[in-house]
């Protein structure tokens, strides 16, 4: 029954998140807030919900362990299995925004994110807010710069226009489907996701880094995988690292605000949290050597490749 529940709480997530989405740009329309702040900020948090209520929930259901490898997992995926096997699917360019914001945020938020944990062993109420309010602070810069035209406008796909003629009753009624499907899946995903644990006799950490930060990672890895085959511009470097902002600050920063997370697991500190600074760091030497601004299939080989060693090491240890 364990897997069951994970197998339908993965599927309820997707589904959730999916009519979450889609509502959340109507009635974003409804309040005529431009295409770009939209695909920036409305979409971006709204693909953040399945990971911030699998979070949430496994805090308030005393598992803080998972709640925490649930992100550090996730932003190991995003970087190692989303983009390593998309740049094998077909080529990656990256902007020059990669080095000027993305990944100095990246990267800032991380070790800010790993000076709270190491400082206390748990995340507060005020150093969630602070990482709230960092990420507030990386969307308005982002704004900006996108209204100078130094970043593309080009908006995700999940801004379709033609949600702007929907009728309030479909939204109220897509709200209901979403926050349903979101409730019912974190819970059934975590209840699932713990039972596994006691029957394999791994850490709950060593669930949450794994199996469930690659659940939560499944829909964007099979949306990239199907943009890059059908050459479409629909992933960038700037997204996944984006992603990976939206998830420290926004996941974690609002579950600390509603229940302090405790770290349970010394793992989590001692390995885990390095391996996502880590292979955040190597994204450098990868866009600039040996051709610059682009992750090249050889390039996604390597990512896969540490991602692959990430793995074995947690589950062999």
């Amino acid at each position: 029954m364990s897997i069951v529940f994970v197998l339908l709480g993965f599927t309820l997530l997707v589904i959730g998140g999916e009519f979450l989405v889609k509502s959340s740009v109507a009635i974003s329309f409804k309040f005529n807030i431009s295409k770009m702040v939209i695909g920036m900020t409305v979409v971006s948090f709204a693909t953040s919900a399945p990971e911030l209520l699998v979070s949430l929930q496994a805090a308030l259901s005393g598992s803080p362990a998972i709640a925490l490898n649930n992100v550090i997992g996730s932003n190991i995926a995003n970087i190692g299995l989303v983009l390593g096997i998309t740049a094998l699917v077909s080529p990656i360019a990256v902007d020059r925004l990669f080095y000027k914001l993305n990944w100095p945020a990246m990267m800032v938020i991380s070790l800010i994110l790993y000076y709270f944990l190491y400082n206390d062993n748990k995340l507060s109420f005020i150093e969630g807010a602070i990482l709230f309010m960092g990420l507030i602070i990386f969307i308005v810069v982002l704004i900006k710069k996108a209204k100078k035209h130094e970043v593309s406008t080009e908006m995700p796909k999940e801004v379709d226009e033609s949600l702007s003629t929907i009728s309030n009753f479909k939204i109220i009624l897509w709200l209901l489907i979403g926050a349903a499907a979101l409730y019912f899946g974190s819970e059934w995903l975590v209840t699932g996701a713990k039972d596994l644990a006691l029957m394999f006799g791994v850490s709950e950490a060593v669930i949450g880094v794994s199996l469930i930060a690659i659940g939560t990672s499944v829909p964007e890895l099979a949306a990239s995988i199907i943009a890059a085959a059908k050459k479409e511009k629909a992933i960038s470097l700037g997204n996944l690292i984006g992603s990976n902002i939206f998830n420290i600050s926004s996941v974690l920063g609002l579950t600390a605000m509603i229940r302090p997370i405790p770290v349970t697991e010394s793992l989590i500190l001692s390995r885990d949290i390095f391996w996502m600074i880590g292979i955040a760091l190597i994204l450098i030497p990868l866009v600039f050597i040996p051709k610059k601004f682009e992750i090249n299939n050889l390039k996604g080989l390597l990512l896969v490749a540490v991602y692959g060693v990430f793995m074995y090491l947690i589950f062999t240890s």
